[in-house]
């Protein structure tokens, strides 16, 4: 629920939604969603000094009771 939650959001922001896959692992201390999108999308995602990504997050943790971590994975450094 969460994963789809973070790829809707995410979706709405980028210009190739088509691109974004949202993966989520169980983690030591709650759940880990690895989000991917397109390179050209990453400035989008991350936001001016981290704000889009930090409000993604907090909209995304409020929606649990468990800690969840978002980790914006750059697809260049594999």
């Amino acid at each position: 629920m969460l994963a789809d939650a973070l790829e809707h959001l995410v979706r709405g922001i980028v210009d190739n939604p088509d691109d974004v896959q949202v993966t989520a692992r169980p983690a030591r201390r709650g759940e880990l969603l690895e989000l991917r999108v397109n390179p050209a999308d990453l400035g989008r995602v991350i936001g001016r000094a981290g704000r889009t990504a930090r409000a993604l997050r907090t909209v995304v943790g409020s929606l649990t009771t468990t800690p969840v971590r978002i980790d914006v994975v750059d697809v260049d450094r594999r």
